[in-house]
């Protein structure tokens, strides 16, 4: 086609329809291009095969994601033990879990300057080591104060490797393979979120101290992960960025073995020496993608993303998921747990949906079908909880209260156990709800009222029922189900295409301080909602923060329909051309409409053919 490394053409052009014709641009000079179009028998390149290294370099990098759900998940269960062991108020319990969290956040930012100097694969080492020392200081904490300072290791462990995993694997990718491998990350998210729920499960018989076991079996994937990394690659892109042209070449050889890597090797170098000199060269990087409109434009496209992914709600659910299933009526907590499995199963099938859809459907159409679902789940949990307000059972007992709490002033079931300091004590018979008093919690266990019928209760058959944080209601079946339509719909898109599209909208030069800075906001915004949970149901109660939530939703449908361009099949290095309109005009359609076209590099730069010279398939 041409007789320049440096051009190079995408390929993924559109099933053959209606007429096909080629046209010729040959300028006789190896520094322009030839554009071919569609012929019955060639037009259609042949996905070369993938060598099995590429799969291995993706499940061992992927393991980065299995720890950061296997903490997700882990949190859940281990609080309603941790909670009833070590006395746990509402505000520990926030801060057990977005400790977490909010080290995720400051490690994420820093590991962009961490890429750029010791590269992906010593990242990843060292993101994999310090989760095994937070792992064993969890299973060890003698109290609640070191069990924070684990929770708060484990945090900056799984902030580096967020933002360098997803990386890491796309530069190691074949591009007709990048969407499908970068999602596998998310996969291994979800697996290990259900993977955490059945330990839960398993060791919430325990009697004492199951939760150290829930919490220290992270060990055992982050060692994998440490042990198996010395042996991989560094990516080949940070590596020519380095300067190490030969190793980058040895390495995109065993990477894509029999495989002629000519033609890629010299489009990295031709983008990143391209790329440098657009972006000035020095300075700081952030202050050079700010002053690059290209640039900037994904930045925002990309932290929004992030931002909106926390926003609807998902680490509330994964998080608080056995926390909210109690809320809505289930007493025991070993049913909640295995309930919070079910969920968690629900997440990881449907993941498996988005690995199959991302390179058929497209990011853009995935993303945006996700959120439309997601939303609608939202209303039904908010409606779940609304249901069971509005039957929530009336208080019938006014005992003497010689504490003088504000108990004694609620006049039903809902209004009690939005009070951290309160529960309901009640009897049944069937469905109904029979001599019920609101009265003051325990100050050293939730588990039974400070005084009264319920603080030394047993599980003699009609003895009164303790209610702590939930009230008996009909409604349970339609909170469970509002949770597991949820995860349904958000698993296959707005779990994984925020980390997938922040993996390749950025230039190399950029790729790094990008996905960092858009992985801080996804973890401080993860912080700022886990953080502030239970307060906020408190206040707006369970229906109405879920109402919240499902409002937030619509609005980052808005900004996905406005702002996300389609990335589907394009070479890492040609992605930049899609935010060079206006910001929030990209979203309307891809600078290539419906159209699949081969896009050729002329003396290294982006170019798109006009309808009259290029092979667009009509």
């Amino acid at each position: 086609m041409t007789s320049s490394h440096d051009e190079y053409s995408l390929k993924h052009m559109s099933n053959l329809m209606g007429s096909r014709r080629q046209k010729a641009v040959d300028h006789g000079d190896g520094d322009q291009s030839l554009i071919t179009a569609a012929t019955s028998g060639d037009i259609l390149d042949q996905d070369p095969p993938t060598p099995r290294v590429i799969y291995v370099l993706a499940f061992l990098s992927a393991l980065g994601g299995f720890l950061f759900g296997y903490d997700t998940g882990v949190v859940s269960g281990a609080m309603l033990l941790l909670k009833k062991e070590m006395n746990l108020d509402a505000l520990w319990q926030e801060l057990l879990v977005s400790s977490t969290v909010g080290a995720a956040a400051v490690s994420a930012l820093s590991g962009a300057s961490l890429n750029g100097w010791l590269g992906r694969k010593i990242c990843i080492l060292v993101a994999s080591f310090i989760f095994s020392v937070g792992g064993i200081i969890m299973s060890l904490s003698p109290d609640k104060v070191v069990l924070l300072v684990g929770r708060i290791t484990v945090g900056l462990g799984i902030g580096i490797a967020s933002m360098t995993v997803p990386v890491y694997i796309a530069e190691v990718s074949p591009s007709h393979l990048r969407g499908q491998l970068v999602t596998i990350n998310t996969l291994f998210i979800t697996g290990g979120q259900f993977i955490a729920s059945v330990v839960d499960g398993a060791f919430s018989y325990m009697s004492h101290d199951g939760w150290r076991y829930m919490l220290g079996l992270s060990v055992v994937p982050a060692a994998l992960q440490f042990v198996g990394f010395f042996f991989l690659p560094e990516s080949p892109r940070w590596l020519l960025q380095k300067g190490r042209s030969e190793e980058a070449r040895r390495v995109l050889s065993q990477i894509r073995r029999e495989q002629d890597v000519d033609e890629e090797y010299n489009s990295i170098r031709t983008s990143i020496e391209e790329e440098e000199k657009e972006a000035g060269g020095g300075g700081l990087v952030i202050l050079r993608i700010l002053s690059h409109p290209p640039t900037r434009r994904a930045l925002v496209v990309g932290c929004g993303l992030q931002m909106f992914q926390q926003l609807s709600g998902i680490n509330t659910v994964m998080y608080y998921s056995a926390t909210i299933l109690q809320m809505a009526g289930v007493r025991d907590d070993k049913q909640a747990i295995w309930l919070t499995a079910a969920t968690s199963a629900t997440n990881f099938v449907f993941t498996l949906v988005g690995v199959w859809l991302v390179e058929r459907v497209g990011r853009r159409k995935l993303t945006l079908g996700s959120l439309i679902g997601t939303g609608l789940s939202l209303a039904l949990l908010a409606v779940g909880f609304l249901l069971s307000a509005q039957t929530s059972p009336p208080v019938s007992l006014h005992p003497v209260d010689s504490q003088n709490s504000t108990c004694r002033l609620y006049g039903s079931c809902e209004f009690c156990m939005l009070d951290p300091d309160c529960g309901f004590c009640y009897r049944e018979n069937g469905t109904r709800v029979y001599d019920s008093s609101c009265v003051p919690v325990d100050n050293d266990s939730v588990d039974h009222a400070a005084w009264g019928r319920c603080s030394n209760r047993t599980e003699a058959t009609g003895s009164p029922i303790w209610a702590y944080n939930y009230c008996p209601t009909s409604y349970s079946w339609i909170v469970l189900m509002g949770l597991i339509l949820y995860l349904a719909f958000f698993a296959p898109g707005m779990g994984p295409m925020p980390w997938t599209v922040n993996s390749e909208i950025y230039p190399l030069w950029a790729r790094s301080t990008g996905n960092a800075c858009s992985a801080g906001v996804n973890w401080t915004f993860n912080v700022l909602v886990s953080l502030t949970f239970l307060h906020v149901a408190q206040f707006l109660t369970y229906y109405g923060v879920f109402f919240l939530y499902m409002g937030l939703v619509v609005l980052g449908l808005l900004f996905v329909m406005s702002c996300l361009p389609e990335t589907q099949g394009l070479q890492l290095e040609d992605i930049e051309s899609l935010f060079t309109g206006p910001l929030c005009s990209c979203g309307a359609s891809s600078p290539t409409g419906d159209r699949h076209v081969h896009y050729i590099r002329v003396k290294g730069s982006n170019y798109l053919p006009s309808d009259n010279e290029a092979s667009d398939v009509e």
